[in-house]
């Protein structure tokens, strides 16, 4: 049976796009008959310690190592673990999960040892990495250095290509479980319990709110909506530490708008996610540079009415008019504009395009549709092995 050794900076549980696509990928190469170790940094554990994850999966294993203040001592310390690791059994190839750190230290260590590499490019590691302060020579060393290269998307596949010398990057789309994420009956009381009024608009976002995903235009969506009916702006999830400011400007400066967003804080159960999106009139997600986010994907699979910038992956993922809504980057600003005309639409329209953003999901972003693109990913290595 081969073995792959998977290198992610966030791991389940940890919360975020990146730790549940880390999480689902490495599940998924389990289930395909692979033994697979995971090695996931840790900023709960003692800089440097190892500790194994208990899993539920055959052929799974997690290992978190504490990390160190700085890269450059967490580095030469995960190196010493993953050596130890190869130590007992070797391993036939390692997965870096995004280009930095993971993806670096996965090639680093293939090229020590002579092991082929797969890098999984995701978004932030290549949008934002390549520009200063990013480090964009280890970013080019780790791409041409790579047995192979996935991308999140066909647009990142073409940044891939214009920044570095390979042209022959496989396409990964994100992918959602579309048994747990569908629409279901509102749960009883949750409104309520939330404090949102009966006659509020509730406009969604999921996720870790952050610079990225396009936080003042959100608020300044909510301020322009609710000067014309009551509203909510409800954020499935946390508010990331850098954006505590923003939200207390916000405050000061439109404190009865602020007081209708509506934070639930990390909800671990899928359960509990796929309820709150469910009270979603509107999901938004006005990201200003993106992959390909898990959580659009999961508010589609919901049947919810969606309206996304038209960032990285996303026009791979919506079909204007049909199953969503796009607003470009440039005009981020009009986004309420989007959001009047998207609920004056006619209900049987709007139940259309719901249906059609489910259907969507299920046609091209189900964990079947990204298993067998895993397999053929893994392949060509694996034949290597045999």
């Amino acid at each position: 049976m081969a073995r792959i050794l998977f290198v992610a900076e966030r791991f389940p549980p940890d919360v975020g796009g990146l730790a549940t696509s880390g999480g689902r990928i490495s599940r998924s190469l389990a289930e395909l008959g692979l033994e697979v170790d995971v090695i996931a940094w840790s900023r709960l554990l003692e800089a440097g310690k190892v500790q194994e994850q208990l899993t539920d999966l055959q052929g799974l294993r997690v290992f978190r190592v504490g990390q160190f203040r700085q890269w450059d001592m967490t580095m030469p310390a995960t190196v010493n673990v993953v050596e130890w690791l190869m130590s007992q059994r070797p391993y036939d190839f390692i997965w870096g999960h995004y280009l930095f750190p993971a993806g670096f230290l996965a090639t680093w260590i293939g090229q020590l040892h002579n092991v082929k590499t797969i890098v999984s490019v995701r978004g932030n590691d290549l949008d934002r990495e390549m520009f200063p302060p990013g480090d964009f020579s280890r970013l080019l060393w780790t791409l041409n250095h790579a047995t192979t290269v996935t991308a999140v998307s066909r647009d990142m596949a073409r940044k891939i290509e214009a920044v570095s010398a390979r042209n022959d990057s496989i396409v990964l789309p994100n992918a959602v479980d579309s048994d747990l994420f569908a629409p279901v009956t509102v749960r009883s009381g949750l409104r309520d319990q939330l404090g949102i009024a009966r006659d509020e608009l509730v406009l969604g976002f999921s996720g870790e709110l952050r610079e990225k995903k396009g936080t003042p235009f959100l608020l300044q969506a909510l301020s322009e909506i609710r000067e014309e009916r009551p509203a909510c702006l409800l954020i499935i999830g946390e508010v990331r530490a850098q954006q505590k400011a923003t939200m207390q400007l916000y405050a000061a400066e439109h404190p009865d708008d602020a007081a209708r967003v509506i934070v639930t804080g990390h909800l671990e159960r899928v359960e509990d996610v796929v309820a709150h999106l469910q009270l979603c009139d509107v999901y938004l997600q006005p990201s200003l540079f993106e992959g390909m986010p898990n959580a659009l994907l999961e508010a589609m699979a919901c049947g919810r009415l969606c309206i996304a910038s038209d960032a990285g992956g996303i026009p791979e993922i919506i079909d204007h008019g049909s199953n969503g809504f796009m607003v470009p980057r440039a005009h981020l600003d009009h986004l309420s504009t989007a959001i009047d005309e998207a609920i004056s639409l006619d209900s049987s329209l709007k139940e259309s395009i719901e249906q059609n953003a489910r259907q969507t999901i299920i046609d091209s972003f189900c964990l079947e549709k990204e298993r067998q693109l895993l397999a053929k990913v893994v392949a060509p290595l694996l034949s290597i092995v045999r």
